[in-house]
């Protein structure tokens, strides 16, 4: 549903703006149930690492920002999918996580559904790749980086304080960029640059406090669900029609998820 927001506002809003007013509204939205603990333990105990998340992720964002016109709601959330290979990848050397094969398994089978989305070769081999894809692209390994920082930081900060600087951190870096590019919104551009921030930090909050209790690797694999529904708000908001070749990935996509849940659930 986020995306499916962004999507749409990118469309009518420049979308520097648009990401400069989410991470703002959700900042607030943390900031206010924070603030029940007082000023003072909002404060993060490693500064550092929060700026370097902070960096990380504004350029993921910029790279997203940029794609983001430019691909469908599907693609766009397919190709987002390559992010978890990535964070898989650098969870080993960096976090010291073991993967097993059933991970490696729901990883590698669940990244083969999304090329099945993207279907490089359809469009002439690799050349016949959009810029709006090649971005998306860029942006992967970016949020990756952002994401094991995330996991690092969980040993030291609660998630609301993490959730709460990333999203000023972001804004902030943003900023620039937004007032060059600033235009009011609509009364209904701002309902759903709010909606945005809500589900936005709403769901970095959830993420966050899964990083905290299992190893990143794990929960990434089920990040793949997304795109099922990627594909249905896509029909009902853009009109667009999956391809047969998305259904396809989507199906692939699904078991990879079941599989690595269900391999999950015995381990336990």
């Amino acid at each position: 549903m986020l995306n499916a927001a962004m999507k749409k506002l990118a469309h009518e809003l420049d979308p520097w703006l648009v990401g400069f007013l989410r991470y703002l509204l959700g900042a607030t939205v943390i900031l206010a149930p924070a603030l029940r603990r007082g000023v003072r333990e909002l404060w993060p105990k490693a500064p550092k690492l929060q700026l370097v998340r902070g960096l990380f992720h504004t350029g993921g964002m910029m790279l997203w920002f940029a794609a983001l016109p430019l691909v469908t709601l599907a693609e766009l959330t397919a190709i987002a999918f390559s992010v978890p290979l990535f964070i898989c990848l650098g969870a080993v050397p960096f976090l010291n996580e073991r993967m097993s094969g059933a991970r490696w398994a729901a990883v590698l089978v669940g990244f083969a559904g999304v090329l099945l989305v993207v279907d490089p070769l359809a469009g002439g081999g690799l050349a016949g790749i959009s810029t709006g894809i090649l971005l998306m692209l860029a942006s992967a390994p970016v949020f990756a980086g952002s994401f094991l920082i995330a996991k690092v930081l969980t040993r030291h900060e609660r998630s609301d304080v993490m959730v709460l600087w990333q999203h000023l951190l972001v804004s902030l870096l943003l900023a620039p960029f937004a007032l060059l590019s600033w235009m009011p919104p609509s009364a209904g551009q701002w309902a759903l640059l709010v909606v945005c921030g809500f589900l936005g930090a709403g769901g970095h909050y959830c993420m966050t406090c899964a990083f905290r209790v299992a190893d990143i690797s794990a929960v990434q694999s089920v990040r793949f669900l997304e795109l099922v529904w990627a594909a249905l708000l896509g029909f009902f908001m853009f009109g667009t029609i999956p391809a047969g070749w998305t259904l396809a990935g989507g199906v692939v996509i699904l078991a990879s998820t079941l599989w690595l849940a269900r391999s999950e659930s015995r381990t336990v």
